[in-house]
């Protein structure tokens, strides 16, 4: 609504290309699956996306992130300290990675094609963007730097745990994840703040979790 016919076509491309990406993975998706799926013809795709295949794929990785991160900013603004914004974000985000079926299907059945955006340069886009988006929320108790510095290692466990749930601690699991920010990311990041590398703990109306349900670290 309001948006430009070129917009909406993106948009529908985009939609189609991860319907494919669910059924069958980027190997086997090709440029005529993704213009019927999306009910275009496949010279309109190439109009709207000239590289072909690999900017209709580029174009789902900055759609997707960018719903992502949409979604993180409303589970993370109504964080009333340091250790909630970590664990409404962390958690939104594992929530939202485990149950993208595109993502699934990739991981499971397709992760050499997968895991490199996920670890190595492909990663540094996603964490440039995690630490703009983080800094507002973040801003209250870090300054600015802290802040993309956290977004950077909460993102990358959040990422490590969802690529490999072996792992053991569930991260859709607020419990789970309270217990591993406690543990080990809000100690590192309350470190920053100090040069003597001394921290004073947040306040917080629970008392520290020792143990999870669910195998998280203990």
């Amino acid at each position: 609504m309001g948006g430009d016919d070129r917009s909406s076509t993106r948009v529908r491309m985009v939609d189609a290309a991860l319907r494919c990406l669910a059924r069958q993975g980027a190997t086997k998706t090709t440029v005529d699956d993704i213009a019927r799926e999306s009910g275009f013809s496949r010279a309109t795709l190439y109009r709207t996306f000239p590289g072909g295949k690999e900017d209709v794929l580029e174009a789902v990785v900055s759609t997707e992130v960018a719903r992502l991160f949409s979604s993180l900013a409303v589970a993370m603004g109504g964080a009333s300290d340091l250790e909630e914004v970590l664990v409404a974000g962390m958690t939104e985000a594992a929530r939202h990675m485990s149950t993208h079926r595109a993502l699934g299907y990739m991981l499971s059945h397709e992760p050499g094609a997968i895991l490199p955006s996920l670890t190595f340069a492909g990663m540094d886009r996603i964490l440039f963007m995690a630490g703009d988006l983080a800094a507002p929320f973040f801003a209250r108790w870090l300054d600015p730097d802290q802040a993309s510095r956290a977004a950077e290692w909460a993102i990358r466990i959040v990422l490590t745990y969802v690529a490999d749930p072996a792992l053991g601690a569930d991260l859709t699991d607020p419990d789970d994840t309270r217990s591993l920010v406690r543990t080990f990311v809000l100690p590192g990041i309350l470190a920053l703040r100090e040069p003597s590398g001394e921290f004073t703990p947040v306040s917080s109306t629970e008392p520290p979790l020792s143990t999870t349900s669910k195998g998280a670290v203990q």
